[in-house]
């Protein structure tokens, strides 16, 4: 695919915005800090091109007064920790048209061909000088439409990326402003001295099991890997629950698993078949908590920033696959429960007393060789089921397809929601060539087995 670069403009706020540094939460400084893509489809547009663009433009300056810690820039302090400099220095917008259609693109599987749709970051740039957002429109011969993006994870996580999105579209459509977003990271506490020792034992901070036999995993993370999208109906997911909580208590006060929860054990433990696991293999799964509504006080609605934790469920292979689905999603779930308002503190002073934070940093984007890894035996399953992910409309209709940008890491996936099913699921991961269409059988297996 032929994509033509047309032009590229630094889009500032609008009017004169606060300057100075700003503290990130030790949230915002762990786990991934590069740039996270994301690619939108639209149906072609009665609207001219330029006149779309000029209204992005706009809409864009315009929603970056209120979100103006998206025009800054961040800079390295010294022990692995950043600091956002406020200076309004902009986001990027390119213009770029292609000769492909959007029937080109079948059902949107992710491939490397979004590349070309999304823009790229060039890490080799100083990092004070990166934008923290960066925005391609793609004009198709067809007159289709797509948007890539890619955001600075470092400010922002999904939730807080999304609210962002939904205002820029609510301005480019001449609406008036829904949600301001509430900028004060001192809510997380950033800044101050640990009150006190970890009251916690945070294993999450480790570092994840190795294959047995492996002193590193520097094999595994130069292995080829491939992405799937795989579809479960809303029967597989209810068959999926069914499983799961099969022969527990009929007492109605026990909370049966969850969606999140059953399929995410259902990943798991397909994961490890397909990769062949001897019973005794250590394994991990990452599972990202939304702590907003967790700490005491709750933060406040529209809280900018990263408020997600990463925590670990743990176990051997042959325990997941010799006992039920519903082991796999009681180990979960067993994860997800420790996350209440003392582990976020805890977790919080046990990174404030970290003399460097830098093995904390997933920075796998860069293909560095330090940090976590959850590629093999581990795995790490994100949600995006409860987001408000679809419905996107900067005045020319609401995208026919939505989902993530190019995601080259072995262990990497994702639930999303399925835009035309109620209650079916789309499961989009990342695994090693070797392994997928192995992953691909158990996955179905077991739900046509039972």
């Amino acid at each position: 695919m032929v994509v033509t670069i047309k032009n590229s403009h630094v889009v500032k706020p609008a009017t004169p915005t606060m300057t100075g540094r700003v503290s990130l939460s030790e949230w915002d400084q762990i786990g991934t800090i590069t740039h996270v893509p994301t690619i939108y489809f639209y149906k072609p547009s009665q609207t001219q091109s330029n006149a779309i663009i000029n209204n992005l433009k706009d809409s864009l300056s315009h929603a970056l007064v209120p979100f103006y810690l998206l025009a800054g820039r961040l800079h390295w302090i010294g022990r692995g920790r950043l600091e956002l400099e406020c200076n309004a220095m902009g986001v990027t917008l390119i213009e770029a048209e292609s000769e492909s259609k959007l029937e080109d693109f079948g059902d949107f599987l992710p491939s490397p061909e979004y590349q070309n749709l999304i823009p790229n970051v060039d890490y080799a740039v100083p990092l004070h000088e990166l934008p923290l957002l960066l925005v391609q429109l793609t004009i198709f011969q067809c007159g289709g439409i797509s948007l890539g993006l890619t955001i600075s994870h470092a400010v922002v996580d999904g939730k807080s990326a999304l609210q962002f999105m939904s205002e820029w579209a609510r301005i480019s459509r001449g609406e008036p402003s829904g949600m301001l977003p509430f900028l004060d990271r001192k809510v997380m506490r950033a800044g101050d001295p640990p009150s006190a020792p970890p009251q916690f034992d945070h294993a999450e901070f480790g570092l994840p099991p190795l294959l047995l036999g492996k002193l590193n995993n520097t094999e595994e993370r130069k292995k080829k890997t491939t992405i799937a999208m795989l579809r479960l109906t809303k029967n597989q997911v209810e068959k999926l629950k069914n499983m799961a909580n099969e022969g527990r208590s009929i007492d109605t006060s026990i909370r049966g698993y969850t969606r999140y929860e059953t399929l995410t054990g259902h990943v798991w433990r397909s994961v490890c078949k397909a990769r062949l696991h001897k019973p005794e293999q250590p394994t991990t799964l990452a599972v990202c908590v939304d702590s907003r509504r967790r700490v005491q006080p709750p933060l406040p609605d529209g809280y900018f920033g990263n408020a997600s934790l990463d925590v670990i469920a743990v176990s051997h292979a042959g325990e997941l696959l010799s006992k039920p689905l519903g082991y796999a999603a009681s180990k979960i779930r067993e994860a997800i429960e420790t996350v209440t308002d003392e582990y976020v503190r805890s977790a919080t002073d046990f990174l404030k007393n970290q003399p460097d934070l830098t093995r904390f940093q997933d920075i796998h984007a860069l293909r560095g060789a330090d940090g976590p890894f959850y590629g093999n035996p581990n795995i790490a399953v994100v949600s995006w089921l409860t987001l408000p992910i679809y419905g996107l409309d900067f005045g020319w209709g609401e995208e026919i397809y939505m989902g993530p940008g190019t995601h080259d890491f072995d262990g990497d996936s994702l639930l999303l929601p399925s835009p035309n099913e109620e209650g079916s699921v789309i499961l989009a991961i990342c695994l090693q060539v070797a392994h997928m269409e192995a992953f691909k059988q158990c996955f179905y297996e077991e739900i046509s087995l039972n």
